[in-house]
C-alpha cells in the first residue's frame, strides 16, 4: 500500500488545525502512521482510497472527520473552447483519453512534491504500473490547442523530459530511464501513442514520458491534464482525483471537448441506503439523522428520507464506493471503532485447533529446529515468477485474478518455492548462509491446500544438505515416504529427487538449476525442497500433535 508524505506546514494550512490534533486523529481515520519526522509525517493508506494519495486529498477528508468542514464538497466545471481529438488508429492500442484544464494554479515546492507523488501513486493504484492508466500534466501556456491524440510512427522525435536533445520514440524506449521501465507496454504495437498540439509539437508519449516542452514549474499557472489508458472508468477516476485535488488549493477546473464529449464531470453520484441494514451490519443503534450526520463527516452528502432511508451523494473522487456496505464502512469510521462497545456472541461454542493448523505448527517447529527461519511470502504472484523463472511449464490449474491491480500480482500461487527464491533475490546483500522456509496455502483449480517449502543458500549448499532436511521432515511428520529420481526442470539433473507416498508424488528437493539461479539473480548455490502437506493430512500414521 502506498505511503504518502504529508508536510506539516502545508497540511496544517489546508486542514486548518495543528499537527498534534492531526497526528492524534489520523490513525482513527483508517490509516497507519509509518514514521513521524521533524517536518513531515509518512502515512500508509489503503489501496482502495486513491483520493487520499495527496496532501490535498488527506486535508479534505480530515476537515470533515474533525468537524471543520462537513458535507459534500462541490466542484464547479467552467466551459472552455479547448478541443481534443482521438485517432481511431488507437482503438487496439490505448483507446481512452480523459482531459481537463486547470487554471489559477499556485505551485510551490510542497504542492509540486504532492502533485508528483499523487501522479505516481495513481499510476500504481489505478493505472497498474501505467498499463491501465497513465497521467500527463502540462504547462498550458507553452502549447496551442486544439490537441490531438494520435497513433504515431515510432520514428517521430521530440525532446523528452529531463533530456536536452531530440530522440525518436524508439530511442526513448531504449535509452530513457522511463522508456526502459515501461517499454513493454507499447513495444508490441506498430505505432505508438502520442499527444501533439496545433503545431504538431509533442506534449507526451503516453504511457512513457512527457515532453520537455510542457515541463511544469513553480511559474506554471495553467495546466492541461491528460490521462490515457485501456479502461475508461479508470481513466476518468484519475481525472476526477487530480482535478479535485487541485481544486482544494483554489484552482479552477475547465472542461475539454474530446471528440465532442465534454469532460470532466465532477458531479456526485446518488443513491439511497437503508438505516436498518446499517444497524444490522455495524451493531450500532442509529437513527436516519444519526447516519446522515456520520456520512457528512466523511464528506458524503446525506439527507434523511423518512425513518429508514438516507439519500446520499457520493463525491466523484470516491471510486471505492461500489456497494451500500462501503457507505456503512464510512459510517463506522466516523462513529469511531473505539466507540463501538464489544459484546460476546449470542451463541457460545467451544473450539479446537484444526488438524491443518496442527500440521502446519509441527512443520514450523521442525524447520526452526533444523536452523531455518520462517518467511511469510505473498499468496499473490505472477506467472513469470511462478513458472518462467522456475523453468517449469504453466500449470493449467492456476487461479488467475479477474482484475489484478498490478502486473506483479496476477495469479494465486500454486507452489511456495518461487516466493522463497524471490525473497532470496531481495536479500542477496545479506550475509550467508540464508536458510528460509514458509508454510501456507496454495490454490489449484480454486481449491486450497497447504504446502511447506525451504531454501538454503550458501557456497556449500548441496543435494546432501537438503536431502537430510527432507528426510527429517518426512520422518517427523510420520510419512511412510520413498525417494525417486525427479525430472523437475527447476533442479539440476542428477541432484534432484521426488518425495513419493505410495505411488503419488507429494514433494521435490534438490539443487536449484543455474537457469533458476540466473532468473532470480542469485549468485550462490541454493538447495531447496517443497512438500505438499496433503500427504501428511491423508496419512493414516500422521501425528495430530507436535
Amino acid at each position: 500500500m502506498p505511503i504518502i508524505t504529508l508536510p506539516y506546514a502545508y497540511l496544517e494550512t489546508l486542514v486548518g488545525t495543528d499537527r498534534e490534533t492531526i497526528l492524534a486523529r489520523i490513525p482513527m481515520f483508517g490509516a497507519d502512521i509509518e514514521r513521524i519526522e521533524e517536518d513531515h509525517v509518512d502515512v500508509e493508506f489503503f489501496a482502495n482510497r486513491p483520493d487520499l494519495y495527496s496532501t490535498e486529498g488527506v486535508a479534505r477528508a480530515l476537515r470533515g472527520f474533525l468537524d471543520i468542514e462537513t458535507d459534500l464538497p462541490v466542484y464547479e466545471v467552467a466551459p472552455s473552447a479547448i478541443e481534443f481529438s482521438v485517432d481511431p488508429g488507437l482503438a487496439g492500442i490505448r483507446p481512452y483519453l480523459g482531459s481537463a484544464v486547470i487554471r489559477n494554479v499556485h505551485l510551490d515546492e510542497d504542492s509540486i512534491v504532492s502533485l508528483m507523488g499523487l501522479q505516481e501513486a495513481l499510476h500504481w493504484a489505478v493505472g497498474r504500473g501505467r498499463k491501465k492508466v497513465a497521467i500527463g500534466i502540462h504547462d498550458l501556456a507553452r502549447i496551442a490547442p486544439p490537441f490531438r491524440y494520435i497513433a504515431a510512427d515510432p520514428k517521430t522525435s521530440f525532446v523528452p523530459l529531463d533530456f536536452d536533445r531530440e530522440m525518436t520514440m524508439t530511442e526513448i524506449l531504449a535509452d530513457h530511464p522511463k522508456g526502459r521501465d515501461y517499454a513493454h507496454i507499447v513495444e508490441p504495437y506498430p505505432r505508438y501513442p502520442l499527444i501533439v498540439d496545433a503545431h504538431d509539437r509533442a506534449l507526451s508519449f503516453p504511457p512513457i514520458i512527457n515532453g520537455e516542452l510542457t515541463r511544469v514549474t513553480e511559474a506554471t499557472t495553467d495546466i492541461l491534464l491528460d490521462t490515457t489508458g485501456t479502461d475508461r472508468r479508470a481513466v476518468m477516476t484519475a481525472v476526477n482525483i487530480i482535478c479535485t485535488a487541485f481544486a482544494e488549493t483554489g484552482a479552477t477546473i475547465e472542461s475539454v471537448h474530446v471528440d465532442g464529449e465534454q469532460m470532466p464531470s465532477l458531479a456526485p453520484s446518488e443513491r439511497t441506503v437503508s438505516v436498518a441494514e446499517c444497524r444490522r451490519l455495524l451493531g450500532i443503534d442509529l437513527a436516519a439523522a444519526d447516519l446522515a450526520a456520520l456520512l457528512q463527516r466523511m464528506r458524503i452528502g446525506a439527507v434523511p428520507d423518512g425513518t429508514d432511508r438516507v439519500r446520499i451523494r457520493i463525491p466523484c473522487y470516491r471510486a471505492d464506493i461500489m456497494h451500500d456496505w462501503d457507505v456503512f464502512e464510512d459510517a463506522a469510521i466516523a462513529y469511531g471503532y473505539d466507540a463501538i462497545e464489544p459484546a460476546l456472541p449470542r451463541t457460545f461454542t467451544i473450539g479446537r485447533e484444526h488438524p491443518v493448523s496442527r500440521c502446519m505448527d509441527l512443520v514450523r517447529t521442525l524447520m526452526v529446529g533444523l536452523g531455518f527461519q520462517e518467511m511469510m511470502p505473498f499468496t499473490l504472484t505472477n506467472e513469470r515468477v511462478l513458472f518462467a523463472n522456475m523453468r517449469r511449464d504453466a500449470d493449467p490449474a492456476t487461479l488467475r485474478l479477474m482484475r489484478p491491480i498490478s502486473e506483479e500480482q496476477t495469479v494465486v500461487r500454486t507452489t511456495i518455492l518461487p516466493m522463497l527464491a524471490e525473497i532470496l533475490q531481495l536479500n542477496v546483500h545479506r550475509e550467508l548462509p540464508m536458510r528460509l522456509f514458509a508454510v501456507g496455502d496454495v490454490v489449484q483449480h480454486a481449491t486450497t491446500h497447504q504446502h511447506a517449502a525451504a531454501v538454503s543458500m550458501h557456497p556449500e549448499a548441496d543435494f546432501s544438505e537438503i536431502y537430510a532436511a527432507a528426510d527429517v521432515l518426512c520422518r517427523e511428520l510420520g510419512l511412510a515416504s520413498t525417494i525417486a529420481e525427479s525430472d523437475d526442470p527447476a533442479f539440476i539433473p542428477g541432484r534432484r529427487g521426488d518425495i513419493l507416498v505410495g505411488d503419488a508424488r507429494f514433494g521435490v528437493f534438490g539443487e536449484l538449476h543455474p537457469g533458476v539461479l540466473g532468473a532470480f539473480e542469485l549468485d550462490q548455490p541454493t538447495a531447496a525442497l517443497e512438500l505438499d502437506l496433503r500427504a501428511v493430512l491423508q496419512s493414516p500414521s500422521r501425528r495430530d500433535t507436535p
